[in-house]
Order: structure tokens, then C-alpha cells, then sequence
């Protein structure tokens, strides 16, 4: 199994959630797939555990990443009930046991030792003492500088820029029906913000305008080498793939 490979130009093309579509996502195997091949960045998301841990997970509960056998709410949970669950590969077995939640960390410091640019997902809404505690973790790695922020909360957006100034932030959009791109245009220039929107809304006056704003834009989760392809020739800053390399 391996990678779709394409030539993605100028565009630079980012893993989702690590390299999902060989590893099972989010975990440190999807993650040093993605390093040891050609992507700039890799993305992944974080939780707070009850404890005070930042983990690394999509949904906040582990029932989808489990096939259903824990259901555990990481959020609600200390990090001792998911640190040691082993998730199943992507054939369903458990037989390795190097397929688990990461820490935020030990995410960080993969993506330093393989020069990749982390592309972190604040998951919900983060307070904001929450999201200070997760920049200070983070900056104890020495990478803070290599990160882009997303988030679909805009207000984890604009903390964010806040505390950290010189960091990308991209907000993050899914449907046309959430926004008018006046707005939102104006909303991003006023906090410092790009954008990251669901591929498919993608066009190349929508490309245009935010370059002329000298806003950037990222785009997911494209998997198709043709949908790549055109976005590749609109002009797109970043493409987020689970297997497009």
C-alpha cells in the first residue's frame, strides 16, 4: 500500500491526521508515515482530558477509532482510562500495540524531528486558559513556530492569533451556507486569519479574491487526483489529503 502520488506544484499538500489512508488516523504510526515521505505538513487534532492532557483524536469519544469496543469520552476522562487502549489497525486487528492516542507532545516532536509542519485542529471550543495551558506545553518543545492553527470555532481562531502573532491561523468552513465571503473576507483581515474550506466549495474566483486579500487557503479532505488536480490549478496554498501525495 502506498501513496497517490501527483505533482502538486506549488501547492504544498499536508496529511490528514497523519497518513490515514495507510495508518490508522491520528495515532504515531499515521504520523511517522507521513514524515518519512514528502508532505509538508501533517494534521492532526486535540482534546483536553479531564486531567489536563492534550490528546490526539478526532472525535471525542474513542468509539468510531475503536470499531465500537470503548466508548470512553476523552474529555471527560483522565488520561490514564486512554493512554493505554490499543487501537485496532485498519484490518480490524490488535495484534500491534503501537497503535495508540498520542499526547500532543509526542506529535510535536515527531513533526520536529522530520521537519514537517504541524497543522494542529483545536477541536471544540477551547477557554481560554485551556488554549494558554496548550500554547505553553506546546512551546516547551521549541517548535511553536512551526505550527498552523485551525479550528472551526472562530474564536479559538482569534485567541490564537492573539497569543501567538507570527503563527498561521486558518478558520476553518464545511458548508456554503455558512458563510458570505464579504464577510468572512473582512472577518479574516480584521483577526489575521486564512482560510481552510471543505474542497468541493473550492473555485478559482473564491481562490483569487483571497489572494488578492493575501489571505491563504487550504482545503480538505481532497482523496480524488483529478479534484487535486484542479485545485493544484486554481492556485490553492494547501491541499489536505489522506492519501494524495
Amino acid at each position: 500500500m502506498n501513496t497517490i502520488k501527483i505533482d502538486s506544484k506549488n501547492t504544498k499538500m499536508i496529511a490528514h491526521r497523519g497518513l490515514s489512508g495507510i495508518e490508522r488516523e491520528n495515532t504515531c504510526p499515521a504520523f511517522l508515515a507521513a514524515a518519512n515521505r514528502s508532505y509538508y505538513g501533517i494534521e492532526t487534532d486535540v482534546h483536553p482530558t479531564k486531567d489536563g492532557k492534550f490528546v490526539i483524536i478526532h472525535d471525542e469519544t474513542l468509539e468510531r477509532v475503536s470499531l465500537g469496543k470503548y466508548t470512553t469520552n476523552v474529555e471527560e476522562s483522565d488520561f490514564s482510562e486512554v493512554s493505554d487502549v490499543i487501537l485496532p489497525d485498519l484490518d480490524g486487528t490488535t495484534v500491534r500495540r503501537d497503535i495508540r492516542i498520542p499526547l500532543l507532545c509526542e506529535y510535536v516532536k515527531i513533526c520536529q524531528k522530520y521537519e514537517k509542519i504541524c497543522v494542529l485542529e483545536i477541536k471544540n471550543h477551547f477557554e481560554e486558559d485551556v488554549l494558554t495551558r496548550m500554547i505553553e506545553e506546546i512551546k516547551t518543545t521549541d517548535y511553536t513556530d512551526h505550527i498552523i492553527f485551525i479550528s472551526f470555532d472562530f474564536e479559538n481562531c482569534v485567541n490564537v492569533k492573539k497569543l501567538l502573532p507570527d503563527n498561521d491561523v486558518q478558520f476553518l468552513l464545511y458548508r456554503k451556507g455558512e458563510f458570505d465571503i464579504d464577510t468572512i473576507i473582512k472577518d479574516l483581515l480584521d483577526n489575521g486569519l486564512d482560510l481552510d474550506i471543505y474542497y468541493k466549495l473550492v473555485t478559482k474566483e473564491l481562490v483569487d479574491t483571497l489572494h488578492k486579500n493575501n489571505i491563504k487557503i487550504n482545503c480538505w479532505t481532497c482523496d480524488s487526483k483529478e479534484d487535486a488536480e484542479n485545485l493544484i490549478a486554481m492556485g490553492v496554498d494547501y491541499i489536505t489529503s489522506n492519501i494524495l501525495e
